[in-house]
């Protein structure tokens, strides 16, 4: 990895570009297609308003998969000078911790808008709804877990650090009594 502050100055612009163009293309999305109802595409006979809010909302998921990317990449970034600011040297237990709070993020906004279209498929639409939100609360559980064990194992390991620089010290000042 590049100088972090070299990364961030890099990341944080490609970051907030993706960021605001995902809002545009979003506006875009709610907006638009209510105008262009009564129009239809020659040759594939779809609605325009079909079209293009399909159309706009693959480019709002490319800029927000390239957001989710460099804030990733910053995350990660953040997490280094954090853990070196706390004096933890875990090897990657830190950042694999801040990344899966990531994950729980986005498994919660991808529940969200999947689980109402899946409740609008006739006949077993509930049942895909269900399965849907069971499954991200089970993979949250998941991630929370991990997030949990790793988290204990650093506070472990820094209390284990200080009782034995506490106890150091103790003995040295009986040694020199």
């Amino acid at each position: 990895m590049k100088n972090k502050g070299e990364e961030i100055r890099r990341r944080l612009p490609r970051l907030v570009t993706n960021v605001i163009m995902a809002i545009i293309f979003w506006l875009v999305s709610v907006f638009v297609p209510p105008t262009l109802e009564s129009f239809t595409v020659p040759g594939i006979n779809i609605a325009a308003s079909t079209l293009v809010w399909i159309l706009t909302i693959i480019i709002l998921g490319i800029f927000l998969i390239r957001a989710l990317s460099d804030a990733l990449v910053l995350g990660d970034v953040i997490t280094d000078v954090f853990v070196k600011r706390l004096g933890v040297k875990e090897e990657r237990s830190p950042k694999r911790a801040a990344r899966e709070f990531a994950y729980i993020i986005i498994i919660v906004l991808i529940v969200t808008a999947v689980a109402p279209l899946l409740n609008d498929i006739q006949d077993f639409g509930f049942y895909l709804s269900a399965a849907t939100v069971y499954i991200g609360l089970a993979l949250i559980i998941l991630f929370l877990y991990d997030i949990g064990r790793i988290v204990y194992t650093i506070i472990e390991e820094k209390a284990d650090s200080f009782a034995d620089r506490f106890t150091q010290t103790k003995q040295k000042n009986k040694s020199s009594e």
